[in-house]
């Protein structure tokens, strides 16, 4: 029972792998990256749980209540942050490459490799 987050994780890693190498979409395969990236969540939740531990603010609680790590937290909404940023980026780049060749579909827009 306690391998079952990391097996999840990695089901779901493996899902966004497989959708990017199967796609023909841009749009598509930019989904399966967040589908990927949330594969990192499901790994964060699983090394952050502690069971009976509680949120780490230290106010109005006992001395020797266990808490849960923060460090995890923090790195969680890190990757919030960064898979949001490189979605944006992501998808930027793929308006305009629809732009420039009127397609989202990989295998067409092999004339822009250099």
């Amino acid at each position: 029972m306690a391998y079952l987050p990391y097996a999840i994780a990695a089901w779901i890693f493996l899902w966004g792998l497989y959708g990017i190498v199967t796609s023909k979409n841009l749009v598509h395969q930019v989904v399966c990256v967040a589908v990927l990236q949330t594969s990192t969540y499901v790994l964060l939740l699983a090394l952050g749980y502690k069971a009976g531990g509680t949120a780490p603010v230290f106010a109005d609680i006992p001395v020797g209540t266990s808490v849960v790590d923060p460090l995890v937290q923090a790195l969680m909404l890190t990757d919030i942050v960064v898979e949001a940023t490189v979605m944006a980026l992501l998808l930027s780049m793929v308006v305009k490459a629809n732009e420039l060749a009127g397609t989202v579909d990989p295998e067409e827009l092999r004339f822009l490799m250099g």
